[in-house]
């Protein structure tokens, strides 16, 4: 299939509990799209980071409405690619990130970036702590969601050490370091209490196993961060699962932050690429002419 012309717009959105949610929209220029894609960072993420911009430039040039945004408190600001609000950061809670995701799966589906007619079957894609919210959101969000992706996607939210727990129950704050940039990032103790509170609703493999949609499980052989053996779990309790190992490559399928664009695609993350653009258009495009159940803004993401 050729490749589409690519309108980009930067926008935002406020859901009720207040804070900003900073999205990017593309889609193909000139061709009304009949599908979209919702897309999700993951833990210390962003979506300008890496690869995220070319991907959902992918998935646009192929067709779709694709819709990528930073989570409320994922720590950036207006100026997009860096972490300026810590304290954001050390606030923020994976029921945030869902209820996020709800309300961003809302607005998607209610129009918001279409003139207000429903942009026709959504898929859901997320990489490692957003792939694991996807699971959550497309479990609750049910017939909405026609198909679903997710990269290095975790099969776990309870990934924090007996260390990092005895600093929240002291201090009430543990702190990871951010390699790249060299700040120390605070997290606060909201984020075990949220998952204690929440242990039924945050549990992946449970919300995975009530995944109905065609789910593509793409997972590196050689992720330091998210082991093989996770997305062979996820891919064993979805029912629409399948898994796609992907020989050598790393948790970010050898792409970096800042993404060198002027340079060849690296081969892993173009394998990742290609899989994702079939398993989309196959899914999505199949379904097109059936109604998707509008998740609108008010039934989801009020929390």
């Amino acid at each position: 299939m050729a490749r589409l012309a690519v309108t980009h717009e930067r926008g935002e959105t406020t859901p009720p509990h207040g804070d900003v949610i900073r999205l990017d929209v593309r889609r193909p220029s000139g061709v009304p799209p009949t599908s979209a894609v919702l897309v999700a960072h993951g833990f210390k993420g962003f979506k300008d980071w890496g690869f995220f911009p070319y991907l959902c430039e992918r998935l646009a040039e192929d067709g779709h409405l694709v819709v990528s945004f930073n989570f409320s408190l994922n720590g950036t600001g207006p100026e997009l690619v860096e972490f300026s609000d810590l304290d954001a950061f050390g606030r923020n809670t994976i029921s945030r990130e869902v209820d996020d995701l709800l309300w961003m799966l809302g607005q998607l589906c209610a129009g918001t970036w279409t003139g207000r007619v429903t942009p026709g079957p959504v898929g859901l894609l997320g990489h490692s702590r957003g792939g694991g919210g996807v699971v959550v959101a497309a479990a609750e969000a049910g017939e909405a969601v026609s198909s679903l992706a997710t990269w290095a996607g975790i099969a776990s939210f309870q990934r924090w050490t007996e260390e990092q727990r005895r600093e929240w129950e002291t201090a009430g704050v543990a702190y990871v370091a951010n390699v790249r940039t060299g700040q120390q990032m605070p997290i606060y103790k909201t984020v075990w209490d949220d998952l204690q509170a929440n242990a039924e609703r945050l549990d992946v493999l449970s919300a995975a196993a009530r995944v109905r949609a065609p789910w593509l499980v793409v997972q590196g052989s050689e992720d330091p961060v998210v082991p093989e053996a996770e997305g062979r779990a996820l891919s064993e309790a979805g029912p629409g699962a399948e898994l796609l190992v992907l020989e050598g490559a790393d948790h970010t399928f050898g792409a970096g932050h800042p993404y060198p664009v002027q340079e060849p695609t690296p081969p892993l993350l173009e394998a990742a690429v290609e899989a994702t653009l079939r398993h989309f258009r196959q899914t999505l495009r199949r379904r097109r002419g059936v109604s998707p159940r509008v998740a609108t803004p008010s039934r989801f993401g009020n929390r």
